[in-house]
């Protein structure tokens, strides 16, 4: 939700448009921050939008586009002339502009390649043609490049003088004649040296770099281990092809998690924002899992008619099937979703599979007990219309159950990480689910050996 100042910042802007005050507006338009601005085109009609535009001065447009959400892009390079898409694209830095075109229809990528350079023109192809989510799309070519005979003089010369179009120059990254990566200096460094001391004397060898077809996901694992502003990128060579900054690597994990969450919750993921999708694609992205959990729901169905006779001679029986797998759908949640987040921040691995399943069969035990007993003693004590072997049937049957749970909840999401799946998919409603028949089979079972 927005707040205060802003919706006040807000009103102030609309206020100027409309009372015709346009200088006045293009002045604080363009000392505004452009994230702000950016936000200011999500509260305008489409007809106000291009107004604004071309009232922001040509490097203030670049970055305001750049923090647009993709609709919004989209009206205007739609809007707009092919001079002032030239210019956006002359200011913007390339991975912005790529990550535009990536989700852009085909009519808009013509309009952006044919109003650039040949040179721009193929690095942006190169760029679409790395895989999805793979660090080659997400890095960017504008970074520091020195080499180790530089002197920390002709370094910083070298920096102000190149240095205000790249990403960033707080780490410089040294290269040699291949243009392999041969070691990283911080700005820090540079700027604190002696004029005459050479960058190869200051240079950290050996740099932690990732391939261009290493998965997001292991990147940002990489970013959050070293707490860095920006990694290498190289080839398969180990040619020093680009760098990724950590403002893209915010994106990458606010995506990942969103993606975990709605598959931890049965849904299929999506890019798009929730108020903007049609109630049909909302229903398309629910049915699949809906349909495949009511299927694998019918395993309960099919156990309960294996003990068709015994709930038929024992009718209470029935009554306590929802407290059962109840409980042991929750257990095998808590278990899924700890498991997974650990998998996700790298915490837990293949190795500590075992390791994993002996901690979670011990944390079973000690709630599947505590449970047994709390429910003994609320069956016994408070519900004393049910017979003695009924309380320890079903309080059993609820300990039994918290055990099954809790290992399968951790046993699948190593499983599915096993077979390259993502484990977020093994949680909530698909454990819930695959637990309710487990839970009833142990049940029925214990039952069958107590009460018949």
């Amino acid at each position: 939700m927005m707040d205060e100042e802003m919706m006040i910042l807000f009103e102030n802007y609309t206020a100027l448009m409309e009372s015709g005050q346009y200088l006045q507006l293009k002045q604080e338009l363009n000392e505004e921050q452009p994230a702000n601005i950016a936000e200011y085109f999500e509260e305008l009609p489409p007809e106000k939008q291009l107004f604004i535009f071309r009232l922001l001065s040509k490097d203030v447009a670049a970055e305001v586009f750049s923090y647009m959400d993709n609709d919004t892009q989209e009206h205007i390079v739609q809007s707009i002339t092919d001079r002032e898409v030239r210019n956006i694209v002359d200011e913007m830095f390339l991975d912005d502009t790529v990550d535009f075109l990536e989700e852009a229809p085909a009519n808009l990528v013509k309009k952006v390649l044919r109003n650039t350079d040949a040179e721009t023109r193929q690095l942006i192809n190169r760029f679409l043609n790395y895989p999805e989510n793979s660090a080659g799309s997400l890095m960017t070519i504008e970074f520091m490049r020195l080499r180790t005979h530089m002197t920390v003089a002709s370094a910083l010369a070298e920096i102000k003088r190149t240095g205000m179009d790249k990403e960033t120059v707080y780490t410089c990254y040294v290269i040699d004649a291949q243009r392999k990566l041969i070691g990283v200096v911080p700005l820090r460094t540079l700027i604190c040296a002696e004029d005459d001391v050479t960058v190869g004397e200051l240079m950290q060898d050996d740099p932690v770099s990732v391939h261009t077809l290493d998965d997001q996901e292991e990147v940002a694992n990489i970013f959050k281990k070293y707490n860095w502003m920006a990694l290498p990128v190289t080839d398969k060579e180990g040619r020093l092809v680009g760098i990724i900054t950590v403002d893209d690597i915010v994106d990458v994990i606010e995506q990942e998690t969103t993606e975990d969450m709605e598959l931890m919750n049965a849904v299929l993921p999506s890019d798009d924002e929730y108020l903007k999708m049609s109630v049909v694609a909302l229903a398309k992205n629910r049915i699949p899992w809906l349909c495949v959990l009511m299927i694998s729901g019918t395993l309960s169905a099919f156990v309960i008619g294996m003990y068709q006779d015994l709930l038929d001679s024992v009718v209470v029986l029935s009554s306590f099937m929802t407290i059962i797998t109840g409980t042991g759908g929750n257990a095998g949640s808590q278990a899924s979703a700890m498991i997974i987040r650990g998998l996700a921040l790298g915490e837990i691995q293949m190795r500590d599979t075992l390791k994993v399943v002996f901690k979670e069969l011990r944390v079973g035990a000690i709630c599947g007990v505590i449970l047994a007993i709390i429910n003994m003693a609320r069956m016994t004590f408070f519900d004393g219309a049910t017979p003695f072997n009924i309380d320890l049937t079903v309080s059993i049957s609820m300990g039994v159950a918290v055990i099954l749970a809790k290992t399968l909840g951790c046993i699948l999401p190593i499983l599915a990480k096993a077979v390259k799946l993502d484990p977020a998919m093994m949680a909530g409603p698909l454990i819930s689910t695959v637990v309710d028949a487990i839970a009833l089979v142990v049940y029925f079972s214990i039952a069958t050996t107590l009460i018949l």
